[in-house]
């Protein structure tokens, strides 16, 4: 009997050593972003950006409620048909609307998150550590911009369920499948929005050494492009300006459409731009249209797939930056020469 025993008992052993060798450890990716994600949502820089957002959007949602019943009255507006769209741009003037909120709080919640994503790792000496050990220079800064990624694309997805059950639970209607997908298309265009600036940080994180250097550059790029930029386009726009008397219909459309291609190579343009397309239905063109072109026109809302076709370019222009960005923190890493 000890035979068959023996011969079984073999068997069975071989069966878990043959599991245990299948069974492949965790890649140090899944690990770094796993480390990432758990370093941010405990940092209190993530704590007090999530409280200014968490505050702005209940402002701008308990102001877009006490409105709500004349946005959908008013039998002029196309979008009144879509109740849960009208929840996030509805406004009676006191505060402004979430998107408008998000395009000025994003850039610093992606800041905010990586700023010191690099030169606070070598700083602190641990980044000789972390590359010493069989960990390539390249899942090393994925791990960084998807950990920071991870988190803000849990908030805005929370953030958009929580507008949605509040909205069923107060307005007691349901959601057309329109609305929900230009709802979701809004959270996709708004964590891209925030990974631009989450990569751009990064990057001077890697190019400086000191993390308050790194912090001021990016907060000085911010505030250019959300302030000074809009103030110096408009300057040299109206320079080049003939006067009233001379000027034609083709000349002054000419014009703002060269307004409207510089404005645009500022990214908080580009977010507006198609966040307005997305939310607003009824919106057909994101430039100067002429009265030819406005002939005959029915104001209705357009289908969801001819909205993501005019805010393409913007979205393009964003994935751009953001690929442009990367690249060169990729470039500028793996060029360095890290010591003790």
């Amino acid at each position: 009997m000890r035979g068959p025993l023996v011969y079984f008992k073999g068997l069975f052993s071989k069966g878990i050593t043959h599991n245990i060798l299948q069974q492949q450890p965790e890649s140090p990716f899944r690990i770094m972003v796993r480390k990432e994600t758990g370093d941010h949502v405990r940092s209190w820089r993530f704590m007090v950006m999530l409280i200014l957002i968490v505050l702005t959007f209940l402002g701008s949602l308990y102001v877009s409620l006490n409105n709500i019943n004349k946005a959908v009255a008013n039998i002029n507006d196309p979008d009144r048909v879509f109740v849960y769209l009208k929840l996030l741009t509805t406004s009676d003037g006191t505060l402004p609307t979430f998107h408008i909120f998000i395009s000025f709080l994003g850039p610093l919640l992606g800041i905010a998150l990586g700023f010191d994503a690099v030169n606070a790792e070598q700083n602190n000496g641990t980044l000789t550590r972390l590359i010493a050990q069989p960990v390539y220079r390249d899942n090393l800064l994925l791990a960084k911009f998807c950990g920071a990624l991870i988190v803000v694309s849990v908030l805005f997805l929370c953030l958009a369920l929580l507008m949605t059950g509040g909205g069923m639970i107060i307005t007691g209607v349901l959601p057309e499948p329109a609305e929900i997908l230009r709802i979701l298309a809004f959270v996709v265009l708004s964590i891209l929005y925030v990974g631009f600036w989450l990569s751009l940080s990064i990057l001077l994180s890697v190019k400086f050494r000191n993390a308050a250097t790194s912090a001021l550059t990016i907060i000085g790029i911010w505030l250019f492009f959300t302030v000074f930029y809009r103030i110096i386009v408009n300057l040299v726009v109206n320079a080049m300006l003939p006067g009233t008397g001379y000027m034609q219909p083709g000349d002054l459309l000419s014009y703002n459409n060269l307004l409207l291609s510089l404005l645009r190579l500022a990214p908080s343009q580009l977010y507006t731009d198609a966040a307005t397309t997305l939310l607003m239905p009824s919106v057909r063109s994101l430039g100067p249209l002429t009265i030819e072109q406005m002939a005959g026109a029915i104001p209705s809302p357009l289908p969801f797939k001819e909205s993501l076709m005019i805010v393409w370019p913007q979205v393009t222009g964003l994935l751009a930056a953001t690929t442009v960005c990367f690249a060169l923190t990729y470039y500028l890493f793996m060029r360095r020469e890290i010591r003790t």
